[in-house]
């Protein structure tokens, strides 16, 4: 099978899409209804012709059927994102049928290739009534987004079957891209908005090896700094290396970083380091949900980026300004929680350190798997933090999970972010293997010319015991990286390591545990999941005097379906004290731990139409009544309902 070349810049690498398979537990759901549910469903809505085409558009550009574009200018790359989905399920799990689907949807889309390499089927189509329709004559066509998404999709592809049918186009494309931005201008510099192309580039060079697309990453990422009169919508106000806090469209941001930190890692170029230091720090300091969600904001502007006060400028989905967080109006768009998991993966690579796994993995769990529904059918664009029946608003997108979306990037998104988790469960160096993401798996790692095979047995995320059994290795020794999450050491919990029965030190972070290890060595290590009560910085006003309810890597959330019928969502607070227990879950929930505890209940004070303030009334004696939390990414799986995460603190 083919294989991605190493970077002399990344402390660690990833592995590949075939080297971990999930074997029971957690993750081994998430892939099976992925491969079995999402992939077809989303296949078989992606065929469809009526208000939208994604297939049907490559149709009519290649010639094989009449009509015109349907969709926004992006359809072409979220397709992409559902064949790069496909190809990881491939990689695990070879399906002849998904890959016969495969291989004619790549037949159609190398149809509606142009003879140069050019490939975006609006413009191609547009062409055949005007021949004169520009390419790249406007950046929010995203011609260089969906260029972008081909490759990482034919790099995907080719690694898990080792065909060149979408390799080829795509390095056609590449090549394309090449030739049309050897000399870039300000005038062209706009069109790398939503940047996939850079992370793209890099992937495509690693497998190549083929030093132009490297190139060409660099040049099309030091293109931004040409872009004249720009704004923080589109992260282009100043130069990328003045960045020092995340501004804003949020998944702009969070692509064109990921991106800067492939460049970074690919030619070692420290200037980029201070400016994803520091943005990366701001996010995760002061404008990150507990969820670990992102872009607050629906709409905003940017008075704070610009001295030019009469030309302030429109921000959509974007981050707020510091701890400006709100709650039943978060935007945290999923595509922004993807790319926020793909950016943190790659400053764990370029660094090593432990924080960057830490909010990976808690992303991946509480903001990448809201997204999509237990069932893998439905799906948010936004996630909010509490979902109230009637909403204070009206907002732009629906608080019910949706199979359809007139904006449908978000799906394939998260559809192939899930197909390829078990690649967050290790990194590896040449001489080390780095605990990513837990659960039960089978693993076979290459560290230098030597392979180790792994298999971890856990719970996990609902229990904190891990036991990893070195099923062979070849290598004299190497170093075992346990990773100790920061939650794990809460309120004097203590996480514990042994190696055959006897005892090992660790911390938090990575501990390394380096020795010959040979067949039948059993790593056991043991986190704390005590259920903690969690408060927001007081900055973030929304959350003040209220907490949230987390236990182990997961996030809690209160629904109404968990209450009694006369209680409103609104009414309820956890008492001071609460003691939370772990419980198995019902229904749809059977294989999710949940947590049952007291609330306290005050008397609702009725209506208030036509009143913004009244006198407090602290008469009515307060009850309570017993709750049950549930975790955040498995909210509305249960009908419409009332949700939050931050629930009023009693006392």
């Amino acid at each position: 099978m083919p294989e991605q070349r190493s970077s002399s810049h990344r402390k660690l690498r990833p592995v590949g899409l075939a080297d971990v398979r999930w074997t029971d537990g957690f993750w081994a759901d998430r892939f099976r209804t992925c491969a079995e549910s999402s992939i077809p469903a989303m296949y078989k809505r992606m065929s469809e012709t009526e208000r939208h085409r994604w297939l049907g558009n490559f149709e009519v550009a290649s010639g094989l059927a009449e009509g015109r574009y349907r969709g926004p200018k992006w359809n072409d790359g979220d397709f992409y994102k559902w064949l790069e989905g496909a190809a990881a399920v491939l990689a695990v799990a070879p399906d002849a049928e998904l890959e016969k689907i495969v291989d004619n949807a790549i037949a159609l889309i190398a149809g509606a290739q142009q003879p140069d390499g050019y490939i975006h089927s609006p413009v191609t189509i547009a062409q055949k009534v005007d021949p004169a329709a520009p390419r790249f004559g406007n950046p929010m066509d995203f011609e260089m987004y969906n260029h972008g998404h081909l490759i990482s999709a034919a790099v995907a592809h080719h690694l898990a079957t080792g065909k060149r049918t979408l390799l080829d186009p795509a390095i056609k494309a590449a090549d394309f891209l090449d030739r049309q931005f050897a000399n870039p201008t300000p005038e062209v510099a706009r069109h790398g908005i939503c940047p996939s192309h850079l992370m793209a580039l890099t992937q495509l060079y690693r497998l190549t090896g083929e030093p132009r697309y490297k190139a060409l990453a660099q040049r099309l990422l030091n293109m931004r700094d040409l872009v004249v009169k720009g704004d923080d919508d589109n992260q282009d106000r100043i130069p990328l290396r003045e960045h020092r806090t995340a501004h804003g469209h949020a998944v702009r941001a969070t692509y064109l970083y990921a991106g800067a930190a492939d460049v970074y890692a690919e030619t070692g170029d420290d200037t980029l380091l201070p400016a994803l230091d520091a943005v990366w720090n701001d996010l995760a300091t002061t404008k990150l949900y507990l969820t670990g969600g992102c872009g607050a904001l629906y709409d905003g502007a940017s008075p704070d980026g610009s001295a030019d006060q009469l030309n302030i400028t429109r921000v959509h989905q974007a981050f707020g300004r510091a701890y400006q967080l709100p709650q039943s109006v978060a935007h945290n768009e999923t595509c922004a929680a993807v790319g926020n998991l793909l950016w943190t993966w790659r400053m764990l690579q370029i660094t090593g350190d432990a924080k960057y796994a830490e909010l990976a993995e808690w992303t991946f769990y509480n903001s990448v798997l809201a997204g999509v529904s237990l069932d893998g059918v439905r799906y948010f664009y936004t996630n909010t933090l509490r979902r109230l029946d009637p909403m204070p608003v009206n907002t732009r997108f629906p608080h019910e999970r949706q199979e359809t979306l007139g904006c449908y990037c978000c799906p394939p998104n998260v559809v192939r972010t899930v197909a390829q988790a078990s690649s967050y469960a290790y990194c590896v160096s040449d001489d080390g293997v780095w605990c990513g993401l837990y659960g039960s798996s089978d693993a076979a790692l290459k560290l230098g010319n030597h392979v180790v095979r792994l298999k971890q047995e856990t719970n996990y995320p609902w229990s904190g015991d891990i036991r990893i059994t070195v099923v062979s290795s070849d290598a004299p020794s190497f170093a075992l990286h346990v990773r100790v999450p920061r939650w794990a050491t809460a309120n004097d919990q203590i996480a514990t390591c042994r190696v055959n029965g006897e005892p090992v030190r660790i911390d938090v972070g990575f501990t390394e545990v380096r020795r010959a290890w040979k067949a039948g060595d059993v790593i056991e290590i043991s986190l704390s999941m005590p259920a903690r009560i969690v408060e927001a910085n007081p900055f973030v006003e929304e959350a003040r005097n209220h907490v949230a309810v987390v236990r182990g890597p997961i996030v809690y959330c209160l629904e109404n379906a968990d209450l009694p019928a006369d209680v409103r969502l609104l009414d309820a607070a956890l008492p001071r004290g609460a003691k939370l227990q772990p419980a198995t879950g019902e229904g749809v929930l059977a294989s999710i731990t949940v947590l049952e505890g007291p609330l306290v209940v005050r008397a609702s004070r009725g209506d208030w139409s036509g009143e913004l303030y009244r006198d407090a009334d602290d008469s009515a004696e307060p009850r309570r009544i017993a709750a049950r939390f549930i975790p955040y990414f498995a909210w509305d799986n249960r009908g419409p309902t009332e949700m939050s995460v931050w629930i009023p603190r009693d006392g």
